[in-house]
């Protein structure tokens, strides 16, 4: 589970940086833009919200449990 959540994020991070460099990159010296800054902000949303359904299932079933801060007396 743990492996799934770290994938994720990594896909996460690089497709907000497939978009960034889409805004900065799309658009100059008159050449028309494209959506690949659209489509890598989707994936980054449609990967969070997977991402969030993981951890809420492992949750559910046992797999992630909570911690807490450690409290020192």
């Amino acid at each position: 589970m743990k492996f799934l959540i770290v994938v994720a994020f990594i896909g996460i991070l690089i497709a907000l940086a497939s978009a960034g460099h889409a805004m900065l990159r799309e658009g100059r010296d008159g050449k028309p833009k494209t959506s690949r800054m659209a489509r890598a902000l989707t994936w980054r949303i449609g990967l969070s919200v997977a991402l969030f359904l993981c951890i809420l299932i492992g949750y559910q079933m046992g797999w992630i449990r909570p911690t807490g801060l450690p409290l020192s007396p």
